[in-house]
């Protein structure tokens, strides 16, 4: 009977290790709003699954993970979450306020919602054009205080841990630099690039249509031009905007015009993709991609990028509107074409 009792009690105490066992996995369940999609995708550079969502919104599913940043996509929108092995997560979004309404609950969440609110005030502070037409001194004084505002919040949020804090100061760093050098390039685009400038010029792009165009081959025409790629995907997104500005001014004095900065291997695709969405315009493609001499003198460090010159050839914006803003429609009437 001793045997019998020693036996159950080891058999027990191995049974309660293995339930306060860390667990080599995430939990991740919640409950999706207005869904846009059966399914969620989970990704990183090196990790991908994909998790089924029920008719009434709600999923759950168990992910093996390396530790760090994974995006979360519901159809065409997504955000960012913090996951880590042991880990037990669950995520509510109304996707009619996707970024506003994400919010996570539940072991690990706070890295999620420090995330979430992160993107919020980047948005926000991003969103301010008007910041960059302060003089140098009072800019400096504006983007220490909004670098002060996203270390106050990393250092406010509890329970994160200290690869996660590192990471994120890394970033915040980061951060600084870019607001620095937008800065400076916003600056360049208002002088050496502002309205009335002489525009840079392009010369024999491959036209799809055939033959070659350059710029000076549209002179007498206002020319509206979308720097994109294939593989772009919110160059993409615009594609139904941009064509619906094209229908609306057809007949009027503007050109409208596309150039690809895809790699010369992706030549192919750039012709396929022309016939399957049926672009109009002129649809042209650079030569030597990104580092085309048209591109570099544009400043073009991300795209999709609009460019608007005037029939003299000369720069009416360097930065203009996406087809997606309603500023791009009150910019175009101020024209009068």
């Amino acid at each position: 009977m001793k045997k019998l009792i020693y036996v159950l009690s080891v058999a027990l105490a191995i049974a309660a290790c293995s339930e306060n066992a860390p667990k080599d996995y995430v939990t991740f369940s919640g409950k999706i709003t207005n869904q846009n999609s059966d399914s969620l995708i989970v990704r990183s550079r090196t990790f991908s699954k994909k998790i089924m969502v029920n008719p009434d919104g709600t999923f759950s599913d168990t992910l093996k993970v390396e530790t760090g940043n994974y995006n979360v996509y519901d159809g065409t929108e997504g955000t960012t979450i913090y996951l880590k092995n042991g880990f037990e997560i669950h995520m509510t979004i109304d996707t009619k306020e996707f970024d506003e309404s994400v919010a996570y609950t539940g072991i690990g969440a706070e890295a999620s919602n420090y995330l979430a609110k992160k993107a919020l005030m980047q948005e926000a502070e991003l969103s301010n054009e008007s910041m960059f037409n302060l003089d140098s001194a009072a800019y400096k004084l504006k983007t220490a205080t909004i670098i002060a505002k996203f270390d106050d919040l990393l250092k406010n949020t509890q329970n994160l841990d200290s690869t996660f804090i590192a990471q994120q100061n890394q970033q915040l760093e980061s951060f600084s630099q870019y607001l620095t050098q937008a800065y400076s390039e916003k600056m360049y685009l208002n002088t050496v690039l502002g309205k009335g400038v002489a525009s840079p010029k392009f010369v024999n792009y491959e036209n799809y249509k055939g033959g070659t165009t350059s710029l000076d081959d549209l002179k007498g025409k206002y020319v509206y031009i979308d720097v994109w790629a294939t593989w772009c995907g919110p160059c993409k997104a615009e594609i139904p905007f941009l064509k619906e500005v094209e229908e609306a001014y057809q007949g009027k004095n503007i050109q409208f015009l596309s150039i690809s900065v895809d790699r010369a291997k992706d030549h192919d695709t750039w012709k396929q993709m022309i016939e399957e969405k049926e672009l109009g315009g002129i649809q042209l493609f650079a030569d030597n991609d990104w580092n085309s001499d048209f591109v570099q003198a544009y400043k073009i460090n991300g795209i999709p990028r609009f460019i608007l010159i005037d029939p003299a050839g000369n720069i009416v914006s360097s930065d203009a509107p996406r087809p997606s803003s309603d500023e791009l429609k009150v910019l175009l009437e101020e024209l009068s074409l």
